[in-house]
């Protein structure tokens, strides 16, 4: 399909993406269009899918990865996860914080982290009102266990009961009714609905009371990796909930990735109220730095966000679920 190559801060990016596609033979994005239709993949139309309100920049980016995971002959999805990173990282803005971090290359380190077998089960730690966590899962429930040995487990953790079985029953998920024994910290199951029976039934979604009992949902899955979000919830619960969790996986020396999705610059819940520019970090970023091994860039779910920072227009849960969908497409195309 012809489409103009064309899409936000596009001088801003140009000089980096090409440098990233000669680097890896490719001429220019529309030599990495024409390679990914000649492999039968569309990551544009894969992007669009994931988060409808994405911007340009996403979807041209997810072409530029996959045309070097191709090129690359990345017959291992975890291995073309790690090459479209290359491609993320590439439209990251010289100088901003997206590019700071290196987030382009983490996004695709994370999916590739979800694409090897050593990880179990991957949490969403989100504010249940977010439908990004949800476009994020759903992609990660139809495309990982396509080229896993043993099935990735992807649960959804959020506060509040009531908001976990509506977005469950909106999306097709499992949502598993729990009640926390707050004298002896146990957790039990009341009972488990799902609201379909295809791929998306095999996502667990929780609804938690406070932080003790979203730890204790933790625990109950044995959860090895997590993305937050920061939405409406992040002091109250997501920030809370991983930081608290990582001190007793570190105790117990058991294995567990956190990733802090958002914060930035100037953004959300400023500690000083000062909005003091690059000096100052809102209060949501702060709090994933002290628990992330891995730290992104703008919102979980808000495209403009993640934008803001100078990377690309959709949002980092549903980056997730792309970055995933796609590696898996190109190892499925290179493995025919």
């Amino acid at each position: 399909m012809i489409r103009p190559v064309q899409f936000e801060s596009q001088d801003r990016r140009m000089k980096q993406i090409l440098a990233a596609l000669n680097e890896n033979g490719i001429k220019d994005i529309e030599e990495a269009n024409k390679i990914c239709e000649e492999a039968g993949l569309d990551p544009y139309l894969t992007c669009q899918e994931t988060q409808g309100i994405c911007f340009e920049n996403a979807k041209w980016a997810y072409v530029v990865g996959c045309a070097i995971a191709l090129k690359k002959g990345c017959k291992n999805a975890a291995d073309a996860a790690e090459a479209i990173g290359i491609g993320l990282q590439s439209f990251c803005i010289p100088g901003s914080v997206a590019d700071d971090r290196k987030v382009g290359l983490g996004h695709g380190n994370l999916a590739a982290r979800l694409l090897r077998e050593e990880t179990q089960c991957f949490a969403f730690l989100a504010g249940h009102e977010s439908f990004a966590a949800a476009e994020g899962a759903i992609k990660i429930a139809e495309m990982a266990n396509k080229v896993r040995t043993n099935p990735l487990r992807c649960i959804l953790n959020g506060l509040g009961k009531d908001a976990a079985m509506i977005i469950s029953r909106i999306n097709g998920f499992t949502y598993v009714q729990t009640k926390f024994d707050y004298f002896t910290g146990e957790l039990h199951i009341v009972n488990e609905t799902p609201y379909s029976d295809g791929p998306r039934a095999k996502v667990k979604c929780y609804g938690a009371d406070d932080v003790r009992e979203g730890v204790a949902i933790m625990w109950h899955e044995n959860v090895d990796v997590s993305i937050t979000g920061n939405s409406t919830n992040p002091t109250r619960f997501q920030h809370p909930v991983a930081g608290t969790y990582k001190k007793e996986r570190v105790l117990a020396g058991k294995p567990y990735f956190s990733v802090a999705s958002g914060g930035g610059t100037g953004r959300t819940l400023h500690p000083d109220n000062m909005a003091a520019g690059p000096a100052s970090y809102g209060m949501t970023d702060t709090l994933g730095r002290m628990h992330s091994d891995a730290q992104f860039a703008g919102s979980s779910s808000v495209p403009a966000h993640v934008e803001m920072m100078g990377f690309l227009g959709i949002g980092n849960n549903p980056m997730v679920g792309c970055t995933v969908a796609c590696a898996v497409n190109v190892a499925l195309a290179l493995n025919k």
